[in-house]
């Protein structure tokens, strides 16, 4: 449009609108400027006193003031030897105002006009606002909403400025009703479509936004897609066509997939080459494809990666290494050429911390597995960030390696931090089915005054128990990691109200624990603590109980001396996806406490992922414990329990296990030996949900006397669907279990959740 109007206007001066004869200009004016200086004008002009105007010339001058685009109407005229420059200035913006836009937000759409040149004091520009409507609306289709309406209007306000005003509809987004693919033949289109994050609606879509459609997200699934046949051999598959058809409502999208497979390939030849600094039978290892089985293009880039860090491990960082394909369409074979370049070995220099305002340096530097003057080892950078990042001290984590200049086998590690709070002050209420009402307040320091120590203060109450506890704990006690803990705490406990025998207790006591690194995976840990028990009975304590008090008292010392082990490679602690977790603790009073006893306890877990973000989970638990001396087992009120939505699934909390022989309660006593075990499938309802979890899940187990009483016919089981969830106000934890094997007197209980406690 401003080229028409200019060439229109040069078109009248050259037209004889405006007839002169060339003259030399002996003064230059400019009128109808209202914000614009005259020096402004003045600076785009190509023409100056002196030169003669003729009508290139003036066709010029139009051209590029009109170029500035500050100015809607420009004329020239002349007055004796003087050219008369007469113009309209454009509006300014004096405001810009949005509504109705919630996806894209306010601050980021000013951005965007900001940087286009439409904003608050700049010169309006009809045209460019046309644009911004247009790139609103690509971006709201993108996001699938293909109902929006931008409508914008302009309002003239005095001294030549406008007011803009940005109303958008966004509308609702299309959901995807099919998802169709054409041309495969390998696979179903079941199988295909099972690692998309999007899909039709179906009955898991209120907890995701799997049925929206969403250019972006059709785009990571086609590469899934994509991916899906080069790991299985099909390395000439393409996509040939994308389809999205709207229905005329805008509100549901069908979308239609095109693809040609190709051949499968197998695996040819696969050899080594380049500078091999490790053994070749080594590299070859870690070569998980064979000769003669299907291409697969994860498996090749997994060789890479690991060849690259096994060759990292020698001190060569920036080791390089490429896999050349060699394609033989005839055979449909693939030979694969592993070429290695290692460069030169790296060592480092400096490790240099920055960003820890707080945090003392000597804290960051003991979690550093990179130590100066060594050679630099990827790995070790990598364990380094991750044992940094389960701190909880800081929000980011970056690492770098520049070089040192003039040194090219040097370079220096700097660490940047960004510290977050470490210190927390937290209150709650919740509920569990087997505790009831919960309130709880803690006060915790996890950095105190940045020396990495912990302190904390809490403060537990339910129907069951009422806890107060103190604990403070020096994860580097000494510069090796031994770690060192003390504890204080007071608690009743009201076990009837657990739905186990009827008795109460009072106890109060300390200890201090060491934990011992074996390695980055194992720990032992060892320690001692003092309570005091005071064993109280109801109307309806259990015969078995009474008989133990007259024969032992109803107050009771004990020193518990424990050892203990950790076995731990998860990836995280909450939502784990693969990894192992054991737990192996022993515990006995010593001699000196008023009562003798021991009680080991097992514990494993084992995460197995399954596809991208679906994991079984795996584990089992035994539980033991015995008197010493004359004391023929553990006291009553250490005995184990089992059932309900921790153990045995579809019971009762704490249910299961022998009762007690007078028939004062029909509760369960407890028992010296427990086992359960159980396997549970966990996934996603959709991939772009990490707060929450489903679960099919099979659970067994029981408690015994002893072991003399162990037996297989009587273990409890049960099967159900489960669910594990990240809301606001804690983990929700829901289950409903029908019991597989049981018998008439079993307390069962298939609904089973709590909520506001810890996963």
């Amino acid at each position: 449009m401003r080229r028409i109007l200019c060439l229109a206007l040069i078109w009248l001066y050259a037209g004889g609108a405006w007839a002169f004869e060339p003259f030399v200009v002996k003064d230059i004016q400019v009128e109808g400027l209202q914000r614009i200086t005259t020096g402004t004008v003045y600076n785009y002009l190509p023409i100056k006193v002196g030169d003669r105007l003729d009508e290139h010339l003036a066709e010029q001058v139009l051209r590029e003031l009109f170029k500035t685009g500050f100015f809607k109407d420009v004329k020239l005229a002349r007055r004796g030897d003087i050219l008369l420059v007469r113009v309209q200035e454009r509006p300014s913006i004096a405001e810009i105002k949005l509504s109705g836009n919630k996806d894209i937000s306010t601050e980021d759409i000013k951005k965007s006009l900001k940087q286009i040149g439409l904003a608050e004091g700049r010169v309006f520009d009809r045209s460019m606002l046309d644009k911004v409507e247009q790139e609103l609306v690509r971006q709201y289709y993108n996001n699938g909403k293909y109902a929006v309406h931008v409508k914008s209007t302009v309002k003239s306000l005095e001294r030549n400025r406008v007011a803009v005003s940005i109303d958008v509809s966004e509308g609702e987004v299309a959901k995807i009703r099919a998802i169709n693919i054409v041309g495969n033949r390998a696979f179903s289109e079941k199988e295909l479509l099972d690692d998309f994050q999007l899909g039709p609606t179906g009955p898991f879509s209120f907890f995701s936004s799997s049925d929206k459609y969403s250019k972006q997200r059709l785009a990571g699934d086609l590469e899934t897609l994509r991916s899906y046949y080069m790991d299985r051999g099909y390395i000439d598959f393409s996509i040939t066509s994308t389809q999205v058809s709207i229905t005329p409502d805008k509100r549901h999208v069908y979308i239609t997939i095109n693809i040609r497979e190709g051949d499968k390939f197998t695996v040819g030849e696969i050899a080594l080459g380049g500078k091999l600094v490790v053994d070749e039978r080594q590299l070859r290892e870690l070569v998980k494809l064979q000769p003669g089985e299907t291409f697969s293009r994860s498996k090749v880039t997994q060789a890479v990666n690991s060849i690259t860090e096994r060759i990292s491990a020698e001190g060569y960082a920036f080791a390089n290494v490429n896999a050349i394909p060699d394609y033989d369409h005839g055979k449909r074979q693939v030979s694969l050429r592993f070429f290695v370049d290692p460069g030169k070995r790296v060592y480092v220099r400096r490790i240099n911390i920055s960003g820890n305002t707080k945090t003392r340096d000597d804290v960051v530097r003991r979690e550093m597995r990179q130590m100066e003057g060594g050679l630099l080892a990827i790995e070790k950078l990598n364990l380094s960030r991750r044992r940094l990042n389960r701190l909880g001290y800081f929000g980011q984590v970056n690492i770098e390696t520049p070089a040192v200049p003039g040194t090219p086998d040097q370079v220096d590690v700097n660490v940047s931090v960004t510290e977050q709070p470490s210190g927390s002050f937290s209150a709650g209420i919740g509920y569990s089915q087997a505790q009831g009402a919960l309130v709880n307040a803690s006060i915790t320091q996890n950095n105190f005054l940045g020396t990495g120590t912990s302190n904390s203060l809490t403060i537990n109450n339910s129907r069951v128990n009422t806890i107060y506890s103190f604990s403070y704990t020096n994860p580097y006690y000494t510069k090796d990691g031994i770690s060192r803990g003390f504890r204080a705490f007071y608690r009743e406990t009201n076990a009837g109200n657990a739905n186990v025998a009827r008795y109460l207790t009072d106890v109060y006591g300390g200890g201090v624990n060491y934990g011992l690194p074996l390695n980055e995976n194992n720990t032992f840990r060892f320690g001692l603590d003092y309570e005091h028990t005071y064993l109280k009975t109801t109307d309806n304590t259990p015969q078995e109980f009474q008989d133990f008090i007259n024969e032992n008292g109803d107050k009771y010392d004990v020193f518990n001396a424990s050892l203990g082990w950790i076995y731990d490679t998860r990836n995280r602690s909450l939502f784990p996806t693969e990894g192992v977790r054991n737990k192996l603790n022993l515990q006995v009073a010593i001699p000196g406490s008023t009562l003798e006893y021991y009680k080991i306890e097992l514990n494993h877990k084992r995460y197995i992922p399954v596809g991208k973000k679906s994991t079984i989970l795996l584990r089992g638990e035994v539980n033991y414990g015995d008197g010493l001396g004359d004391l023929g087992g553990p006291p009553p009120f250490e005995y184990f329990y089992t059932g309900g939505s921790q153990s045995v699934r579809g019971f009762q909390a704490n249910s299961l296990g022998p009762r007690s022989a007078a028939g004062t309660s029909s509760r369960s006593l407890g028992g010296t030996v427990e086992t359960v075990g159980g396997v549970e499938f966990l996934f996603p309802p959709s991939a772009d949900n990490d707060s929450l979890r489903l679960a099919l899940f099979a659970d067994v187990g029981n408690v015994y006397t002893d072991f003399d009483a162990f037996d297989a016919g009587k273990l409890r089981s049960s099967y159900g669907v489960g669910l594990v969830w990240l809301t606001p106000v804690g983990v929700l934890k829901l289950s409903y279990a029908k019991p597989l094997y049981y018998e008439s007197d079993d307390d069962l209980d298939p609904l089973q959740f709590t909520i506001g406690m810890s996963y």
